[in-house]
Parts: C-alpha cells; sequence; structure tokens
C-alpha cells in the first residue's frame, strides 16, 4: 500500500511530503556520496521538488558540517555541510533540518542537496 502525502494546509504556502517513486542518488568528484531507494520528496509552493535522504543511506565520512544556518518559517532551521571533493562549488552543498517543525518532522534525519553544487542528482 503506498503511503499518503503529508500536506501542511495553507493555501499561500503549501507543502507536501511523500516517498519518492524512484531510487536517488547523489555524485561528487565521480563518487556516489548518497544512494537510496527511501527518500522524501518535499514540494513546497512553486519551488521545484527536493529530495531528503536518510543520512542512513549518505556517506557522511564524506561531508563536513559548517557553520552556515538558516531558518524556514515553515521547515525550522537548516544545518549545513560541505563536501571537500567537490572543492569550493561543493561548499554548502547539503542541508538538513535535524529539528524541524512539527508539520515536516518526516524530514527530520535527512539530508537535501543544492543540484548546482553536485556533479549530478539522479532519478532512476
Amino acid at each position: 500500500m503506498a503511503a499518503r502525502p503529508v500536506l501542511i494546509p495553507g493555501p499561500d504556502h503549501p507543502i507536501t511530503i511523500e516517498p519518492a517513486t524512484r531510487r536517488i542518488t547523489v555524485i561528487v568528484d565521480g563518487r556516489t556520496i548518497a544512494d537510496t531507494t527511501r527518500a522524501l520528496t518535499l514540494r513546497e509552493a512553486n519551488y521545484p521538488p527536493v529530495h531528503y535522504i536518510p543520512r542512513g543511506d549518505v556517506e557522511m565520512s564524506a561531508l563536513v558540517r559548517t557553520e552556515h544556518g538558516t531558518h524556514c518559517p515553515y521547515k525550522g532551521d537548516a544545518s549545513y555541510f560541505s563536501i571537500p571533493a567537490g572543492g569550493e562549488r561543493s561548499a554548502d552543498a547539503a542541508w538538513s533540518y535535524e529539528h524541524p517543525h512539527e508539520a515536516v518532522a518526516a524530514i527530520a534525519g535527512h539530508l537535501a542537496f543544492y543540484p548546482d553544487r553536485v556533479d549530478a542528482i539522479r532519478e532512476g
């Protein structure tokens, strides 16, 4: 049975979270940094969809936590990680909501990656 998407109500800023339907891999410097069939796809307002990958499916030893942080009123405080193998382009390439707001609690323990700071985010 397929999981039902989580919908955060709000006509001005809808957010849905549902299981990704395909395998997701993230490549940096020719190396697979993440590989999962357990990603969550978050769709927020008019932004492109973002895949959140469980930390257990990310090669965390390839990432370095940075001091950078941001706040989203809908999701909470984000922590960032760089990927040294990707050079300057991969600074703050991944982010995580370690203690997200209750409405998006499903993304806790997951990381997302900026497509322009990695070589590829592949689906399939």
